[in-house]
């Protein structure tokens, strides 16, 4: 485990490796999963504001699924989280012309239409944070079948999986802990290779 203020990560954060591989996986991940993408209460403020603005990139059955369900739901074991079409794909996303789902709030972030990137929990995947009791532990949990071609790519390029995600990390926590993360990581790999 590795300590931070008040997060506490494990090892595999820094040993292992990740890159996303969207031609391979298609962005699985927005569509696979239990529920919709957790959200922090502040995110579903934010989302609640800025729907207006990314309305009009969403498809009519995706509208019409956020109307019904609202822009966030509560899932019993994730808390806030956002809506899905029949339990499968993320209201929030859309299907580019190669066939990769991505997410509207980062397309629509890109073009400079609003402020907010995308969830947290979307970024900073395939990492998950879950709060504790005075602290955050994080833990890197990719998707055993779908992330299996972003594993073998991260081995490839022999990319840590912080390293692959240093703008979610730096987003959530800052860069003072990113930099710390980084030191510490380094220290750990010369210590393997003593």
């Amino acid at each position: 485990m590795i300590a931070i203020d008040n997060v506490l990560l494990s090892d595999s954060v820094v040993e292992e490796q990740f890159v996303c591989d969207l031609s391979a996986c298609k962005g699985g991940c927005c569509v696979d999963g239990d529920c919709g993408a957790p959200l922090t209460e502040e995110e579903t403020k934010i989302i609640a504001k800025t729907y207006p603005k990314i309305k009009s990139y969403l498809l009519p059955e995706y509208v019409a699924e956020v109307e019904k369900q609202g822009t966030h739901v509560i899932d019993d074991e994730y808390g806030f989280v956002t809506p899905t079409i029949n339990g499968g794909i993320c209201v929030y996303a859309y299907t580019d012309e190669a066939g990769i789902v991505k997410c509207t709030f980062e397309k629509a972030w890109k073009e400079g239409k609003i402020k907010f990137q995308k969830p947290i929990s979307c970024h900073l995947y395939p990492i998950r944070i879950k709060e504790m009791d005075g602290y955050d532990a994080v833990n890197y949990e990719p998707r055993k079948k779908l992330c299996k071609p972003a594993c073998k790519l991260g081995r490839q390029l022999k990319i840590p999986v912080y390293k692959f995600l240093k703008d979610s990390i730096t987003r959530k926590y800052g860069q003072d802990f990113y930099d710390t993360l980084d030191a510490v990581a380094k220290k750990m790999n010369a210590d393997k290779n003593a």
